[in-house]
């Protein structure tokens, strides 16, 4: 299968990386047949307004790129699969069955360099390493490709060390990044990038490809892409986890049944406590095995005693596992959020009389209630509420203390 199978719902995308892969492929064997010195003022071939800079035509390649779309729309997916068809050997780029093909889908290729954070911020040391992986030549492949899957996740500052590389890449070097929306980088970055944007696909797209992907149930598929929004992910996750719909009920019903600022705060606590509990199950296994193996390396035996000299890199693990955690924990709540959002969505176009297809067909009984009972005004201040605790759950505010915030905003009113 290519390696765009999973890029679902992306045709324009897909379309536009397919042929940039290809005139990469070309550029790649011009540059080998004649292995001459390049051209004044175009390194490698690059040129800022040329045949492979940002603003370029669509089968143009270019050396930096920007993958833009909405959560769940598979622009990590997307970068992937283009880095694979750079590094493809196959008959047509990105064939999906040779070994680079094979190698960069499952994390493996010595010339792509992938980051995707598990914590809240990528840091100054992290985004020099990648300066000097850029400034490397490839290994085995045609190119040095560095994906970065969470490029909004930079300060200011440290966006700038990348500005230089991003700029003036060596020649056989491409980075990909890869944000929400182009305003999640500065415009000088933006400006050296050329731009593709990701949509929502379509609920069908994603319904199929849990079927062909995961082998899920038709029906439990099609009920999974319409609750998750289209978001891929979350769509999986409704799709293969048993108690998923048992949880995501709970959360929606919760807020209906408030009927006191105290029991406000003991649904906060209990969707705080949950949320810690499923970021623990998801996280326990990979530190164990993580834990193991540095004791291993270091010549310890489990259990023993640790010599002084080795502790800190044994803290030092302990450290990362922890902040893996605390973000395995906020995206938890993000996705709690984002399921009470669909349901007052749902909500507000009930009360307004939209024709709009509901997300929560689940619990229409519930959606036409409290539509009944609450006006417009309130449901709009409700799912600006969750906004707002979203926003604060993303920065440095106590996740119990804004989530609590919250339940007391949603609780119906006397």
């Amino acid at each position: 299968m290519s390696v765009w199978g999973e890029v679902v719902g992306q045709e324009a995308a897909v379309g536009v990386l397919s042929a940039a892969a290809q005139a990469a492929r070309v550029l790649a064997q011009r540059r080998e047949d004649t292995a001459g010195p390049a051209a004044p003022g175009r390194p490698g071939g690059w040129g800022g307004s040329g045949a492979g800079g940002p603003g370029a035509g669509d089968s143009a390649m270019a050396h930096a790129w920007l993958v833009t779309g909405p959560p769940g729309s598979g622009r990590s997916n997307a970068a992937r699969a283009f880095a694979a068809s750079l590094q493809c050997t196959g008959s047509a780029p990105g064939c999906g069955r040779c070994k680079p093909c094979r190698d960069v889908m499952a994390g493996s290729h010595p010339d792509v360099v992938r980051v995707a954070t598990e914590r809240l911020i990528i840091t100054m040391e992290e985004v020099k390493t990648l300066v000097g992986e850029a400034q490397r030549r490839p290994w085995t492949g045609r190119w040095r490709v560095i994906l970065v899957e969470d490029a909004d996740r930079m300060a200011e500052r440290t966006t700038n060390v990348l500005l230089k590389s991003v700029e003036e890449p060596p020649p056989q070097t491409v980075w990909l990044l890869c944000t929400p929306s182009a305003d999640d980088v500065l415009p000088t970055i933006r400006s050296r990038c050329r731009l593709v944007t990701l949509r929502v696909p379509p609920t069908q797209a994603v319904a199929e490809l849990l079927v062909r992907r995961d082998g899920a149930d038709p029906d439990l598929a099609q009920r999974a892409a319409r609750a998750s929004q289209s978001h891929i992910g979350l769509a999986r996750h409704l799709a293969t986890d048993p108690g998923a719909w048992q949880r995501r009920h709970r959360l929606l019903m919760a807020p209906v049944s408030l009927r006191s600022v105290g029991d406000a705060v003991l649904a906060a606590a209990s969707l705080v406590e949950a949320a810690e509990t499923e970021a623990k199950e998801a996280t326990a296994e990979r530190d164990a095995r993580e834990k193991a193996e540095l004791t291993r390396a270091l010549g310890l035996e489990e259990g023993g005693k640790v010599p002084p000299s080795l502790r800190a890199q044994l803290r030092q693990l302990e450290e990362d596992q922890k902040r893996r955690a605390r973000r395995s924990r906020t995206d938890v709540l993000d996705r709690a959020m984002t399921d009470l959002l669909s349901f007052y969505r749902d909500v507000l176009a009930t009360q307004l009389g939209s024709d709009v297809e509901r997300v929560n067909i689940d619990l229409a009984d519930t959606v036409d209630q409290v539509a009944r009972t609450t006006g417009a005004p309130q449901s709009l201040a409700r799912i600006a509420a969750i906004e707002e605790c979203r926003t604060r759950l993303r920065s440095s505010a106590a996740p119990l203390l804004a989530v609590e915030a919250l339940m007391v905003q949603l609780r119906p009113q006397a």
